[in-house]
């Protein structure tokens, strides 16, 4: 396979610091750290961005290049003089230009070479990178981006491969009645740090997909994301049907037609974008199986180039090819009917030499069963060689949910491993907790924290100290519910005491619990209300009082999820809840930041074992706050009895109702017996000695564990390698 170079970002060349800059020089400095989102990761460059005007970083969605399209370079450079920002300016700029320069010093220049001719091809259908790229919903998207930022940190040559949508997930509001609604908004392309991906001869690209409906277009931008290129498909272009230019406008959006040409242009598309690029990766990881028809593309082009038979080229490909399965829950595996499937492959598959029953048997558990219909997580797992879980639990239900698939192998050697999800930690740390850490574990810290000894020396670090800077982070928490919870009472046209009531809310010496994410019904966001009139009795003390703030999205369609939003929300008519609880709308990025900077608590009851993974409750180790959560998904393994609190005792009853009530009953005793008594336990200094003891064995022993790094490391020393050709050990199985 001939060596493939991926293309570096351009920057300008490094000025010396005490250099006099030109206003326009200065502007072009600016752009360039703008253009790049190694910017979102480092807190010293957002901090020099907010600095040129605080008003309009948070009004732009913290968005550098919508800020600097407001400005002249006069006006940054006048800005820049009067905050003395010149000097940041030139070193933020210069760390960038020696960041993307160097990549023979990284682990994975140690660790992937092999990769380096080789790269990996990281498929996923959303990333989160920042609040102001709106192309994610959630966990899923996060995690993707979490993966890229660690990758381009540890120096893996990796491309990513997604779409873009110019409306994104959906903003959120609650009407007077609670109830939610949904607005989509377009985004600008020119505010965002993309421009057109080009060729070898340096032309935009545009892809063409061939369906028996006729062909589908979609040009493919470039968005870099520190040395990683991120690689996004739209259809958005002239040729394409009003109805197909529409097509990737939406996350999740439209019917099952929509999502099967999303991820017809996702998969056989992304592989036309790589090929037009002169990418020719030596892996493939399909994250989730929202991209499962590239492997197929890949196929059809082993045939033309090789001369291979499809069963040969079949065998090829999946051993290149690395899936991830994200979901134990039978409704987030997509599924199609012969007809959609044929329609949109039926050119593919005539290329590929193979019958309409051969390619329905790839996506069926039971190739010969015309009632069933053709799944994505089927196809993935059928063509790759090495498949993932995302956590130790879910890699036995995974096992235990395909082993259809290998009916002659037994549950437990289903070849279904696990790698635990992890989260990027320079993403999701607060600046004061780095401090913290900076002093405590040493300033090069960061080069080491997938190293568990690192973590040990929080220990040494003063508990008072440790204690404040968690209230600083609470207050600041505190701080930005008010703001948005007033906000939502002015949309919602409501009077002017309900506006000032939401300025005042919320305790900051009470205890805070936090529950934020998707509000599926197996997450029961609504479990703390099975005993109403204990719920109350609890949190109505007032020499100890609770406070709970909630927030996440139903998806559009998901009525039942609708309504455990409103049940929640409508609590603050109710003066038995009216400032203990609290419902924040719009959750994203932004949001879950402080969120999981500031909670006391991090609250997760999902119904075991439902739970995949989970990471959000990851982001909260980092900062200092306490998981109290279902042993399920990441919790199943890293709670230790001291470093946090547990609900349950990791099992699930047969009967649903049943369940929920023993874990609704668990729930509450778990707080009203050991989380309030804890935190309100304080010594002659006011300091709660025992619960911040927790918090530091939370941080020592699971920080290292759970970082995006690690995860990424065991990517590439467990599938990546062998899938390009390597050595590896093998993955993490029972």
């Amino acid at each position: 396979m001939s060596q493939t170079k991926i293309p570096s970002p351009p920057t300008s060349p490094p000025r010396n610091d005490w250099t006099e800059i030109t206003p326009p020089a200065l502007y072009e400095k600016c752009m360039v750290l703008a253009s790049n989102l190694w910017w979102s990761w480092h807190p010293e460059v957002v901090s020099l961005f907010r600095d040129l005007d605080p008003l309009r970083w948070r009004q732009v969605d913290h968005n550098p290049i919508a800020l600097l399209a407001e400005m002249t370079p006069d006006q940054v450079a006048e800005r820049a003089s009067e905050m003395v920002l010149y000097t940041r300016i030139n070193q933020a700029h210069r760390r960038l230009h020696e960041y993307l320069g160097n990549k023979q010093t990284t682990w994975g220049a140690r660790h992937a070479g092999v990769l380096g001719s080789k790269p990996v091809a990281y498929f996923s259908a959303e990333f989160g990178i920042h609040e102001s790229v709106p192309i994610y919903s959630g966990g899923l998207g996060v995690l993707s981006g979490d993966h890229i930022k660690s990758a381009s940190g540890l120096g893996i040559p990796l491309v990513a491969v997604g779409l873009f949508y110019d409306q994104g997930y959906f903003k959120q509001h609650l009407d007077q009645d609670g109830w939610q609604q949904e607005e989509y908004l377009d985004t600008k392309v020119e505010n965002l740090a993309m421009a057109p991906a080009r060729d070898v001869q340096g032309q935009p690209i545009t892809i063409s997909i061939d369906t028996l409906d006729g062909q589908l277009q979609a040009k493919v931008w470039l968005m870099q994301v520190g040395r990683i290129p991120l690689y996004l498909l739209d259809c958005d272009v002239e040729g394409n049907r009003p109805e197909d230019r529409e097509l990737t406008s939406r996350l999740y959006g439209g019917d099952i037609r929509t999502r099967i040409r999303q991820e017809l242009v996702l998969g056989v598309g992304g592989i036309k974008a790589l090929r037009a690029l002169g990418i020719r990766p030596g892996v493939y990881h399909l994250n989730e199986g929202h991209s499962a028809f590239a492997p197929l593309e890949v196929i059809r082009e082993k045939m033309q180039d090789d001369g291979l038979a499809f069963d040969d080229a079949l065998r090829e490909v999946a051993q290149q090819t690395v899936f991830t399965t994200h979901t134990p829950v039978p409704a987030g595996h997509d599924r199609f009917d012969g007809g959609l499937v044929e329609e949109h492959l039926g050119p593919l598959r005539q290329q590929l030499g193979i019958t309409n029953e051969q390619l329905m048997g790839l996506g069926r558990v039971e190739p010969q069963n015309e009632a069933e219909t053709f799944c994505m997580t089927v196809i993935g797992l059928k063509l790759s060689r090495r498949a993932n879980a995302v956590s130790s639990l879910h890699g036995c239900v995974s096992r235990r949910m395909w082993a259809h698939l290998w009916p002659w192998r037994v549950e437990e050697e289903v070849p279904i491993g696990h790698i635990t999800n992890g989260v990027h930690v320079p993403s999701w740390l607060a600046s004061p907790m780095q401090l913290l850490y900076d002093k405590y574990l040493g300033a090069d810290w960061q080069k080491s924290m997938g190293n568990p000894n690192v973590w040990q020396k929080i220990y040494e670090a003063d508990p008072g100290e440790l204690w404040e800077t968690h209230n600083v982070l609470k207050s600041r928490l505190l701080d930005f519910v008010r703001r948005r919870v007033s906000r939502q009472c002015r949309w919602r046209n409501e009077d002017e005491s309900a506006v000032e009531a939401a300025r005042n809310m919320l305790n900051p010496n009470a205890l805070t619990i936090g529950f934020a994410r998707r509000f599926a019904t197996y997450k029961r966001a609504n479990l703390l209300l099975h005993d109403l009139d204990a719920f109350v009795e609890m949190i109505s003390d007032p020499n100890r009082p609770v406070q709970f703030i909630f927030a996440g999205k139903a998806h559009p369609a998901d009525e039942p999820g609708k309504k455990i939003i409103q049940t929640i929300a409508n609590l603050r008519h109710d003066p038995a809840f009216s400032g203990r609880i609290v419902f924040v709308e719009d959750y994203e990025i932004n949001l879950t930041r402080h969120l999981v900077q500031g909670v006391d608590v991090w609250l997760n009851n999902p119904r075991r074992p439902l739970e995949a993974s989970g990471t959000s409750g990851q982001k909260v180790v980092l900062n200092g706050g306490l998981n109290c959560s279902i042993l399920d998904g990441w919790w199943a393994e890293a709670y230790n009895g001291k470093n946090g609190f547990g609900i349950g005792h990791g099992s699930q009853h047969a009967d649903t109702a049943v369940g929920d009530d023993r874990d609704a009953e668990d729930l509450l005793r778990v707080l009203r017996d050991e989380v309030i008594p804890l935190f309100y336990e304080r010594d002659s200094d006011g300091l709660p000695r025992e619960w911040i003891g927790r918090m530091a064995n939370s941080i020592a022993t699971l920080a290292a564990r759970f970082s995006a790094h690690r995860m990424v490391m065991d990517y590439v020393e467990q599938a990546y390698l062998v899938a390009a050709g390597g050595q590896s050990s093998a993955m993490n199985m029972p």
